[in-house]
């Protein structure tokens, strides 16, 4: 590889660009250096993007990405050049007491790529990699790398990781009543994780026909606009309340939705990244006796599971990819996102191979 590579680099709100950086090279002996198959948009990096939550300029987005080992340092024990990876969203040391209950996402020495001027992001052609033996996860050899392949890899680096959390945290289980607040990426996601854990029946309020249309295709039994009807919606056909709420939003409308939906008892995943930090009513989830979890999901703990199950085929969840571009024209995926005319943005590097090397 040449000296300089291209990169999607923050500058301004609404203002992404493709620029010119510097390769990334191992600096320490447990480092690696992945050249980037394939990358995501994420809806979280509009709050960035809109100027909403705070991004360095200079900064090299993007923390959905796959790719193969270019170089390793020589401690890194379990990856070698060649090696097709995929990685969490969030770096992990592995050693620390967080990572060792399996909560990596609160690992002192990690942290999300795309986010510090010396944490790169997967939006470029090549990012450094610290503590890829704990991180990293290795792909089977031979996988073709085709369009849907890279997608239904993509979507297991955050967003479907993000609505599994969502469903374990909001206690779904074999034929419970589920509500689906939010048509992002990661509440489609959230459908097809209730349904694998046996839901019985699947509502999501969302904004846009497109998405509730994926929504059906991936389980959904009812999707209901989200609008002033939609609590008289979720009590039509959730009786008494859902048993679990899927908070994929972070907004507090959407809060407030989920705890007026769930049934007394019930539970409530919150995995919408908070913005402009919403408020809840402690009072009504003591009187109601309903159950609070989530934040940021361990992606690393999940992804063997769910990677086993794309692999087998039986789960998909592609359609969540409505385009791609090339990473040339990245800046337009962002503009996608942020006026919603895509769901979720596909972003490929000048380089595509059809097979693992090697």
């Amino acid at each position: 590889m040449s000296q300089e590579m291209n990169a999607a680099v923050f500058k301004a709100a609404h203002d992404v660009r493709v620029e010119r950086v510097p390769v990334p090279t191992v600096r320490e002996a447990g480092d690696a250096v992945v050249r980037i198959a394939a990358a995501g948009i994420c809806g979280s990096d509009l709050w960035g993007y809109r100027g909403i939550e705070p991004v360095e300029a200079g900064q090299v987005l993007g923390h959905e990405w796959l790719g193969v080992v270019e170089d390793v340092g020589t401690a890194v024990e379990t990856l070698r050049p060649g090696d097709l990876v995929l990685a969490p969203f969030w770096s992990l040391d592995g050693t620390c007491p967080a990572c060792q209950r399996g909560q990596s996402t609160l690992c002192d020495r990690g942290g999300a790529w795309g986010f510090g001027i010396d944490v790169g992001g997967g939006q470029a052609q090549a990012i450094r990699v610290p503590f890829p033996d704990a991180t990293l996860i290795r792909l089977p050899k031979g996988m073709n790398l085709d369009v849907a392949m890279l997608q239904r890899l993509v979507a297991l680096t955050d967003v479907m990781p993000t609505g599994h959390h969502a469903a374990l945290c909001a206690g779904v289980e074999k034929d419970s009543t589920v509500l689906v607040v939010g048509d992002g990426a990661v509440g489609l996601c959230a459908v097809l994780a209730a349904r694998r854990l046996g839901a019985g029946r699947v509502l999501i309020v969302g904004r846009h026909e497109e998405r509730l249309r994926v929504a059906v295709e991936f389980g959904a039994d009812v999707t209901l606009r989200d609008d002033d009807d939609a609590f008289e919606g979720v009590r039509e056909h959730a009786g008494g309340g859902a048993d679990a709420v899927l908070e994929c939003v972070g907004t507090k409308d959407a809060l407030d939705l989920a705890v007026r939906c769930v049934r007394s008892g019930g539970g409530i995943g919150y995995v919408g990244m908070p913005t402009m930090n919403p408020t809840l009513s402690v009072s009504q989830l003591f009187e109601r006796s309903i159950s609070f979890r989530g934040g940021f999901t361990p992606a690393r703990e999940y992804i063997p599971d769910l990677l086993s199950d794309v692999l087998d085929g039986s789960l998909d969840p592609s359609p969540i990819f409505s385009h791609q571009v090339d990473l040339a024209h990245v800046a337009d995926g962002y503009r996608l996102m942020d006026e919603r005319t895509a769901i979720k943005v596909l972003v490929l590097p000048d380089w595509l191979p059809t097979t693992r090397p090697g």
